[in-house]
């Protein structure tokens, strides 16, 4: 590819024009240094790997220059944080630079975040400190390894400039990517309008851009709806079955692609415990682990709501509509949720007996405070003895007798099956990481960068967490969890 079109830009979004978005140009910056980019990603997205870190790479990821065919937009929503209505938020603080199809056909956005003030900024600078880019780059890029759909991170620089929070801070700027960035709290934005032109606008929009096959039913829109929420479902078991916690779960960080987005006060949890609670800001526990599957619901309540004009021209029967569309979220969920736990059980994924064996054995691990990760990944070791002694995680789990009881109604099962005890193994240790994004390593990358100016232990984790299902010995200490002065209580959204 010539370097005189370095990003392949075919755009959508933008040429929608307003009231979708306002023209916005990021803000340049003093001193701009890569932090690190995305290689294998860029190469999906048709990007030049000589552009991807060059000098003229590096301007375009801190926003001191367009790359040709860029159309730099601040995109506009509502959503409900917190459960509070808050009828205009928008792209505070990112810049949609554009669109490119990569070489899986898709469409993906490509957005700097922490790109300076927009007309939506409310008051706000802007910008980022480097801490809530490094943790963005880290989780993202960890879940995507785990196969969770989420946006991406593309690169990280330095802007050469302080942020101001509690603190003068380093800032800095992320490149994310994703599918698209239209969230519920987008249609919501013209819903709360009564804008039925721009809804259905939008509406068409997602449906040619991530739904096409709902343009074969005899009512597209609530096909739409059905699809959203199936995707939804998906992502949220997803979010369960690997204990991560999101934080700050406001219908504007649910996209309708049904991607995980927004990884500000984003946790996984060690001990098992439901109630469990990382952000800072969520001081009533809404958005708590276990009440992520309801606040999803809710979420996509309003996302249905905003589209009962378009699904009936009787009002009335839209909402009926809406509202047995709605009711199936949790069907759906619950069949996600509970394929994925049998199988991290080693169980088939329809196995009816599962639903029993995983609710006793979460109640044991909430009874013995036991940690979530290496719990499922220890059954692994049980099944039989690993090959190698580097790939077994037995020296950092032992569980307390109250589980023997458990364990053996767990091989009863497992022996009725009709695959082999390698078969077995070899699938728990594939769907069971022995690497996540812990937050004490996270934090410590963060600070080591921030204090120190030294990025080797964001590097170290981002690379290990790139084949989180491949434990060896050698890396323990990326697998065990915090000692009592390294937990981590509190994360923080950035902003």
């Amino acid at each position: 590819m010539s370097l005189k079109r370095p990003i392949p830009f075919d755009n959508s979004y933008a040429h929608m024009g307003e009231p979708f978005s306002s023209v916005q140009k990021p803000t340049a910056v003093k001193n701009p240094q890569l932090i690190r980019v995305n290689v294998s990603l860029a190469d999906l997205l048709h990007i030049s790997t000589e552009f991807l870190g060059s000098r003229e790479g590096i301007e375009t990821w801190s926003g001191n220059s367009l790359a040709p065919g860029s159309k730099p937009v601040a995109t506009a929503y509502a959503g409900h944080q917190f459960g509070h209505w808050n009828p205009q938020l928008g792209d505070g603080r990112a810049v949609l630079l554009g669109e490119v199809i990569a070489k899986n056909k898709q469409r993906y956005d490509i957005q700097l975040k922490g790109s300076g003030p927009t007309p939506f900024s409310r008051m706000g600078d802007g910008l980022s400190p480097l801490g809530p880019v490094l943790r963005e780059y880290i989780v993202s890029e960890a879940m995507a390894a785990l196969g969770v759909a989420t946006s991406r991170s593309l690169a990280a620089v330095l802007t050469g400039e302080k942020v101001f929070r509690d603190e003068l801070l380093p800032g800095a700027v992320l490149t994310r990517v994703a599918s698209s960035h239209i969230r519920v709290g987008t249609f919501q934005y013209f819903s709360a309008q009564n804008n039925r032109a721009a809804v259905e606008q939008l509406a068409n929009h997602v449906i040619q851009r991530h739904y096409p096959s709902a343009l074969e039913d005899n009512n597209p829109y609530l096909a739409m709806l059905n699809q959203v929420i199936e995707r939804q479902a998906k992502l949220i078991a997803q979010w369960q079955s690997i204990g991560f916690i999101h934080g700050v779960m406001n219908t504007d960080n649910m996209l309708i692609c049904g991607e995980t987005v927004d990884y500000g006060p984003c946790a996984f949890m060690d001990n098992y415990d439901p109630e469990t609670v990382y952000s800072s800001i969520d001081r009533q526990g809404r958005y708590a682990y276990q009440n992520q599957p309801a606040i999803a619901q809710w979420n996509l309540g309003w996302f249905a709501q905003s589209l009962i004009p378009l699904l009936h021209n009787q009002e009335s029967e839209g909402l009926k509509l809406a509202q047995t569309a709605i009711t199936n979220f949790m069907p759906r969920f619950n069949h996600h949720y509970q394929s994925l736990m049998n199988e991290k059980i080693g169980l088939d994924s329809s196995d009816p007996s599962g639903e029993e064996l995983v609710a006793d054995l979460l109640q044991l691990m909430q009874q013995e405070s036991m940690d979530f990760t290496l719990t499922f990944r220890h059954l692994g070791d049980l099944v039989r003895p690993a090959k190698e002694t580097t790939t077994t995680i037995a020296e950092l789990v032992d569980l307390p007798q109250s589980f023997d009881a458990w364990i053996k109604r767990w091989r009863d099962q497992l022996a009725s099956q009709k695959t082999s005890e390698q078969q077995t193994q070899e699938k728990i240790y594939s769907l069971n990481p022995a690497f996540i994004p812990r937050n004490h390593l996270v934090e410590e990358a963060i600070k080591a960068a921030t204090t120190e100016q030294n990025f080797k232990p964001f590097h170290k984790l981002v690379d290990l967490l790139a084949t989180p299902f491949e434990y060896n010995s050698k890396h323990q200490r990326y697998a065990t969890p915090p000692s009592p002065e390294e937990i981590v209580t509190a994360t923080f959204c950035g902003t």
